[in-house]
């Protein structure tokens, strides 16, 4: 029996009765279904009114599916470094097994997330956010070449902060710099240890969280 082919996830926030970063959502969503081969939705409405909520796309050969949760904790993230290597994931799909292992075991160690290398090494992302640094005041984050989602996060950080400096970086190569993640939901928020040590803060870092939202 064949399977249908995974969905496509767009996962907001509703914050003050506005989905506010919703047109980043929307070009995201038609970049991959044209490159995926599934059917852009003819009417998706933006979401509104309501109480402070995460709402969930799921976007398949079926059509749409729609779901609801309470956001999550904006707290300082505790980060470990996955034995689970990163695979390419350049569209948000259903097919998260990767990301799925790597944060069961980081919540088992006690930890709130992983960090994925890629089989060569390189920083990729978490498996609920994209990483990024400060290079002295230079903003900069994993080389999508490497097959890391382009997260709707980073896209609006991208409009606050010019465009981010692609690197090919590895854990020696970030070991000193301010670490901070960033999703569509949560914003921007600090990385407060990777691997038990202390992550440097950063103001700039402070800035783009208080600018996140439109």
């Amino acid at each position: 029996m064949r399977h249908a082919p995974a969905a496509l996830i767009e996962t907001m926030r509703i914050r003050n009765g506005e989905a506010p970063l919703w047109y980043l959502h929307l070009r995201r969503l038609a970049v991959s279904c044209k490159a995926l081969g599934i059917p852009l939705p003819g009417e998706l409405p933006p979401p509104a009114g309501g109480a402070d909520r995460v709402y969930r796309l799921e976007v398949g050969m079926r059509g749409v599916q729609v779901s609801e949760r309470l956001v999550g904790p904006t707290t300082p993230v505790r980060l470990v470094v996955s034995r689970v290597a990163h695979h390419s994931y350049p569209y948000k799909t259903t097919e998260r097994a990767q990301f799925d292992r790597a944060q069961d075991a980081a919540r088992a160690a006690g930890t709130d997330d992983a960090l994925l290398l890629t089989p060569g090494g390189f920083i990729a992302e978490t498996a609920i956010w994209s990483v990024l640094w400060w290079e002295d005041r230079q903003l900069c984050g994993p080389g999508l070449d490497l097959g890391v989602l382009p997260g709707v996060g980073r896209a609006r950080l991208s409009e606050l902060a010019g465009q981010v400096q692609e690197r090919h970086a590895t854990l020696e190569d970030i070991r000193e710099l301010s670490l901070f993640l960033v999703n569509a939901v949560r914003g921007v928020v600090p990385v407060a240890t990777l691997d038990g040590q202390p992550v440097a803060q950063s103001r700039e870092t402070d800035a783009l969280a208080g600018r996140f939202w439109p």
